[in-house]
């Protein structure tokens, strides 16, 4: 049987951003000639604006990668028509080039498992062709699939799913981890594709003892080539090989055997020493996202301006916020990032009104309570002819600047102008 000849690209975010452009030429530029170029839109299929990613992608390649891409479309199993799975069975088989993306593993599991897609992506692959599986679809392709929803957001108990397993039938029996090095949580650990490092460790252990782990630091693209049997790794960040609790790591620039991803780390070349980096990344800056660093940094600007009254601080941490989001943009960076640290952005806003509606109205309301009954012991002063003692109270009242006046129909008060 002659061996398979494609890519496959494993990428732990970013697909659509500035730093996986040369990847993608990279990639169509192997093809040679004019390869056909092809977006599958199922992960992100039940979302009220899977058209509108679709449409991003495709300005994407237009605008940055400069080359055509075409959309199949397969957002449902259970209600595409006969006459659209068929034109999108047509169009993956005559791609050279295949783009998976964002949206939910486990949907994409569900509703690809029930299709020929993955038996046309196979068979492509071994003529030649290169896919491209980012984010959420890269958690699909190994043996396993991580529900991140379901145990990060549902709080169901720690399991695992069926994968596509697409990566057997080229000899490696893997599991693919993306946003290996995410810092979104700030303040707790989202690590190991928002699990954190004690849920990862009990992830791990419910898995068979043959199976690796690929973990993918987010923007960053493992080139597995079938031809040249070796792994490049691009991007700005590493690569883990992980098994039973040791790993190898592996940066921009490096190039693998694919005979490490088959048969562990036992087959390391000489001089590569495994490591077990769970239990020592406790020292390891989680923050090392520049945006999310930048975000994280604005956020606790805009806390500690709340706690400090400190209007000015607040407002300024706001309008940089919302003007890193702008920029973000621009600069391709992902929409998932950008989705979420919007939510951050609002979250802060709703608490700013939270804690305003908190506050009472006016200083005066506040101390109204206690200068009405200073008042009354006063009034019971004067009549008591106990005039220095009632001075006493309207010199202490003074000091807090309430105006004290004497009138025709008993005392009246206000505050000093200006006072707080």
């Amino acid at each position: 049987m002659t061996s398979p000849r494609g890519q496959i690209v494993l990428m732990g975010s970013g697909e659509l951003t500035s730093t996986m452009v040369d990847v993608h030429k990279q990639m169509l530029s192997r093809q040679g000639g004019s390869p056909e170029a092809v977006f599958l839109d199922t992960p992100a299929g039940f979302q009220l604006n899977a058209d509108e990613i679709s449409r991003k992608a495709v300005q994407y390649f237009h605008h940055h990668v400069q080359h055509p891409l075409s959309i199949a479309s397969f957002k449902s199993a259970d209600t595409a028509t006969e006459f659209e799975i068929e034109t999108a069975y047509r169009k993956l088989k005559n791609a050279d080039f295949f783009l998976i993306g964002p949206g939910s593993p486990t949907y994409t599991v569900s509703h690809l498992q029930q299709s020929n897609i993955p038996d046309i992506i196979v068979k492509r692959l071994e003529s030649g062709a290169c896919l491209t599986a980012a984010s959420a679809a890269a958690l699909t392709v190994g043996s396993h699939t991580l529900p991140v929803y379901e145990i990060y957001k549902v709080g169901q108990p720690l399991h695992w799913i069926d994968g596509l397993d697409l990566l057997s039938h080229f000899g490696l029996n893997l599991v693919v981890i993306p946003h290996w090095n995410n810092a979104e949580g700030g303040t707790h650990d989202t690590r190991f594709c928002y699990m954190g490092a004690s849920r990862f460790e009990k992830l791990e252990a419910l898995l068979p003892h043959d199976t690796f782990i690929v973990g993918l630091d987010e923007h960053t693209a493992c080139i597995m080539d079938f031809e040249t049997q070796t792994a490049e790794i691009r991007g700005l960040g590493n690569i883990v090989i992980r098994q039973s609790g040791r790993e190898l790591s592996f940066g921009k620039g490096e190039t693998v055997p694919l005979q490490l991803f088959q048969e562990g780390l036992s087959k390391a070349p000489g001089g590569m020493n495994s490591r077990n980096t769970i239990e020592t990344t406790e020292a390891v800056d989680i923050e090392d996202n520049d945006f999310w660093k930048g975000i994280h940094l604005l956020e606790t600007a805009f806390r500690e301006g709340l706690d400090a009254r400190d209007a000015k601080k607040m407002i300024k941490s706001l309008l940089d916020l919302d003007s890193t989001l702008w920029k973000a943009q621009g600069n391709l960076e992902s929409e998932e990032n950008i989705t979420q640290a919007r939510e951050v952005l609002r979250d802060l806003i709703v608490l700013l009104g939270v804690e305003m509606a908190a506050r009472p109205d006016s200083a005066q309301s506040v101390i109204e309570p206690l200068v009405s009954r200073l008042l009354e012991l006063r009034a019971d002063y004067r009549t008591e002819k106990r005039w220095p003692d009632a001075d006493k109270i309207r010199k202490i009242l003074d000091q807090a600047n309430v105006i004290v006046e004497d009138t025709k129909d008993g005392q009246t008060w206000q505050m000093r102008q200006n006072s707080d």
